[in-house]
């Protein structure tokens, strides 16, 4: 298979590089994101032969038809460390019908109960084939420091992902008041020599743009490179590493759900993602050009709807745009950095420089309307408020016994309100154990904004999950988060929002 190579969203780096060294560097030189170059294809023959193979084999088969930098039998070797014992179902990423035509996608089988882990048990391996590669060939004496902005899933599959690798080290960054309590007790009881966390004071959007920044920070850099042997590279969803895997976990949907009886070979299903950063529905989008049959794309937001709105009118502003805490904080972000991933498929580079260009300058752009017709032909978007997504919660377990996340809840919503008569496979982020207080709160009739009763927000998030299951019989929590209380608390610190806050809080980790 011949190496496929990667170039830049915005043109402005031309170094063409392979999937290992795309993977190793994050972000193109001049901000761009990197994309394959060509898109591999797939018969629908070749789709429906994957779900005779186990989880690891299909994504290696995907791995190699996008002409991955390296032997076929060394991507097997990594995919079967990537997608084994360290998930808790052997199917990986199992299917579930939930009522007629409405299937549910479980990513949340992993080491860290969300779909990240999808992507962040994969990626990290691929990273560090990838700087032993650039080693062997006299390209590289550093090591790698991986800084991540997250909303709260991202940060835990990272820090599970990479610890205690070799040649890297990684720092993390989370709004201190933005994440559940779970979530924040699984950042900070991380268990590595080369891990570090931080809160910071601010939201996600402070996070990411602060990481941004000390990327693009030249003198940082260069410190960084002097003083201690290290270059940056991120884990975020912005690199490509990230996006492979999840793309692969949309083309093996298809095959079970044909495998299943849940669709005709051949017929289209719409996909329902629960969206914040747009790399999850990007996926999905990245498969449908490949060849699997999937319709509509569904972009279901939470009251942080930039990305609803976007798709319904061809503009996107955020320029007085409030941003809202919510049930589904994986969700609560406004710039979604790889929707320039897709507006490059449509428009190019030269209008997605403008368009980046504006939203920076002036918190705003509008795609013309060719780029707008293109857009609808793939994409619907609707959102859900707060309160809806915690009453879909208690619905959809009243009915049919199945108890969902409040990610999950928002795309389920969205998912009736615009299906037709396609089969709808709705994509689940999370486990509901890591939104313990909001599923409690659903289940007991509260809304979003309504106080604990006073017994309950005397609890842990912990212990709140054992509240949920004495009101949902056949609720299993995951081990490692009930062990969380048991667990050391690591990282405390809470920083200031900006580039001065993140390098400064580097600086004084390093040492």
């Amino acid at each position: 298979m011949e190496t496929r190579r990667y170039r830049d969203t915005r043109r402005l780096d031309t170094t063409r590089p392979a999937f290992t060294d795309a993977v190793v560097k994050g972000i193109a030189l001049g901000g761009g994101l990197y994309v394959p170059e060509d898109l591999p294809t797939f018969t629908l023959a070749e789709v429906l032969a994957l779900a005779d193979m186990p989880y690891w084999k299909r994504a290696a088969v995907i791995f190699e038809r996008f002409g991955v930098d390296l032997p076929a039998e060394r991507i097997g070797e990594l995919m079967r460390l990537s997608y084994g014992e360290n998930f808790d179902d052997p199917r990986i990423a199992p299917i579930e019908e939930v009522i007629a035509g409405m299937h549910v996608l479980e990513l949340w089988h992993g080491p860290t109960s969300a779909f990240k882990d999808m992507a962040l048990q994969c990626m990290p391996v691929f990273f560090s084939e990838g700087i032993a590669l650039k080693q062997s060939r006299g390209e590289l004496t550093d090591d790698y420091l991986v800084l991540v902005a997250t909303s709260g899933d991202t940060g835990k599959a990272a820090l599970e992902g990479f610890a205690d690798r070799d040649h890297t080290r990684i720092v993390v960054f989370y709004p201190a008041e933005g994440v559940s309590d779970i979530q924040r007790k699984q950042m900070v009881t991380q268990r590595g020599e080369n891990v570090s966390v931080f809160g910071v004071r601010g939201n996600f959007d402070d996070c990411q743009n602060a990481v941004k920044a000390a990327f693009n920070d030249e003198a940082f850099n260069t410190e960084l490179h002097e003083k201690h042997g290290l270059r940056l590279s991120s884990a975020n969803s912005i690199n490509w590493g990230r996006l492979l895997p999840q793309i692969a976990y949309y083309v093996s949907a298809y095959a079970d759900m044909v495998a299943s009886g849940g669709v005709t070979a051949g017929d289209e299903i719409d996909v329902c993602v629960p969206t914040g950063n747009f790399g999850n529905i990007l996926g999905a989008y990245y498969a449908k050009r490949m060849g699997v049959p999937l319709g509509k794309l569904l972009c279901a937001s939470n009251e942080n709807n930039v990305l609803a709105d976007f798709i319904a009118t061809g503009t996107y502003d955020i320029s007085a745009r409030r941003f809202v805490t919510t049930p589904s904080p994986s969700m609560d972000i406004l710039i979604s950095s790889n929707l320039e991933r897709l507006l490059f498929e449509l428009a190019g580079a030269e209008r997605v420089r403008e368009w980046m260009a504006s939203l920076s300058a002036e918190g705003r752009f509008q795609v013309d309307r060719e780029t707008f017709r293109l857009m609808r032909e793939h994409f619907i978007g609707d959102w859900v408020s707060n309160d809806e997504s915690l009453g879909v919660i208690a619905r959809v377990y009243d009915e049919t016994g199945y108890l969902m996340d409040p990610h999950t809840a928002v795309a389920w919503e969205v998912a009736e309100r615009l299906r037709d008569a396609n089969p709808v496979l709705v994509v689940s982020t999370a486990h509901w154990a890591k939104f313990g207080g909001d599923v409690f709160k659903a289940l007991t009739g509260l809304l979003y904004d309504d106080p604990l009763p006073e017994d309950a927000a005397k609890l842990s998030g912990v212990e709140l999950l054992g509240r949920v299951q004495e009101l949902a019989g056949n609720a299993c929590v995951p081990r490692a988060l009930a062990e969380l209380d048991a667990a050391e608390q690591r990282f405390t610190a809470v920083v200031d929002a900006g580039k001065d806050g993140v390098e400064n809080a580097v600086r004084g980790w390093l040492g």
